[in-house]
């Protein structure tokens, strides 16, 4: 309800009845309706991760192993799942500052900056600020546009595109990392 309907518009009578339940009984598991907002963000968060036996791509060159990073990032960030979440905290942000903090609290984006963030301290002379900051441009390249363009912000990226995208990023970070060490 609350990826289809959105924050605000979804009640604790509506999620109640939707579960088959009084709202007492809601109330005797939650404390309010941010709480199972909370545990719902949890879910998809969680289904948005790789599966356990996937390896993160660690192994190779820097190149290969961001390559496989982004892959594995965009395609979860493309999920309907994950479109759906973006166009909520769009949507809601402003009018509902716990929902943002929420997401950010429940987000995979700190263990992606984090792994990128460990590719780039073995790689390349960075200090760990650096590093995280890197991580964090290079999460957002590989995101920030074509999820914005797939929740109807543009024309959506065609497969092609997509296909492309992780390796024109990799190109592109590395080359503007390379300037800024030299």
């Amino acid at each position: 309800m609350f990826l289809a309907d959105g924050y605000g518009s979804t009640s604790v009578e509506a999620i109640a009845r939707g579960a088959g339940v009084s709202k007492r009984t809601f109330y005797a598991r939650f404390r309010d309706k941010a709480e199972v907002f909370e545990a719902v963000l949890h879910d998809v968060v969680e289904g948005l991760r790789p599966a356990a036996g996937i390896p993160l791509p660690e192994g190779g060159t820097l190149a290969e192993s961001l390559h496989g990073v982004a892959s594995l990032i965009l395609s979860a960030a493309l999920t309907p799942d994950a479109l759906a979440l973006h166009r909520l905290i769009v949507a809601e942000s402003e009018r509902f500052p716990k929902v943002a903090a929420a997401v950010n609290r429940q987000a995979a984006s700190e263990e992606a900056v984090a792994l990128i963030a460990r590719l780039l301290l073995r790689e390349r002379h960075l200090g760990r600020s650096d590093a995280d900051f890197a991580a964090r441009q290079f999460l957002h390249m590989v995101i920030a546009i074509p999820q914005r363009l797939a929740i109807g912000l543009g024309k959506p990226l065609a497969p092609a595109q997509l296909r492309e995208w992780p390796q024109r990023v990799v190109t592109l970070f590395l080359e503007g990392a390379s300037r800024y060490r030299s």
